[in-house]
């Protein structure tokens, strides 16, 4: 029988633990590189992600495609492999304006991620993006809505390896910290670990923003 990737619980927050896969073939996380605001009509939006199974180990030979939906309007192109191992990337050239739903299939069983809807526009400015929803975002760009259940974020958790993270929030400078750099909280075995997303300053303070939104502080441990 598959084992399942399981929590090794920290003091407020987890890290993975990878176990044998979880059904056939296992399953895998896709961290897209830079989320865009917005989209501009018949101008490429260049998407740079990395697949990896379990969360952690980057998966080479895949291939994925990128499809987006607006209404009746679809769009779907392949991905070609990048210069690391795991890395991919597509140009979506997107000929209407509105708010179009981007999925990146990866090729790799049914795994695949749905991000939240982008908006389109024929000419900047487009809506603005405030911090925490830029943050709601990046939740599930990043690949942490595969891990981790947000209830204010309609995603599909691939492993529950994580605590629900809708009503908890975090010293922001530990949180910042952390994200930053996981391995800051040592892990329990050498077997588990919180992978190291390289995320930019900015996308931190985002995702800190968006988990830290209005909830309860959590206290102890």
């Amino acid at each position: 029988m598959s084992k399942r990737a399981i929590a090794v619980a920290v003091p407020g927050l987890i890290v993975l633990f990878t176990g044998a896969a979880v059904g056939a073939g296992g399953w895998a996380v896709v961290t897209l590189e830079t989320l865009p605001d917005h989209g501009l009509t018949a101008q490429p939006m260049v998407l740079d992600f990395t697949i990896r199974q379990h969360g952690v180990a980057p998966l080479e030979g895949l291939r994925p495609r990128v499809e987006a939906r607006s209404g009746g309007r679809e769009v779907t192109v392949p991905a070609a492999s990048g210069s690391r191992p795991g890395r991919y990337s597509a140009a979506l050239t997107l000929p209407s304006p509105g708010d179009w739903t981007v999925t990146i299939h990866t090729g790799f069983g049914a795994n695949r991620s749905v991000l939240l809807p982008i908006e389109v526009v024929d000419k900047a400015p487009a809506r603005p993006v405030t911090e925490p929803d830029r943050g709601k975002r990046l939740f599930v760009a990043k690949g942490c809505a595969s891990c981790h259940l947000h209830r204010e974020v309609a995603a599909t958790v691939l492993a529950d390896v994580g605590p629900d993270l809708t009503n908890r929030r975090y010293q922001l400078d530990y949180l910042k910290r952390y994200l930053a750099n996981p391995a800051i909280m040592a892990s329990r075995t050498a077997d588990s670990k919180m992978p190291n997303l390289g995320l930019k300053p900015a996308e931190i303070g985002a995702l800190a923003a968006f988990i830290n939104a209005e909830r309860q502080t959590v206290t102890g441990h």
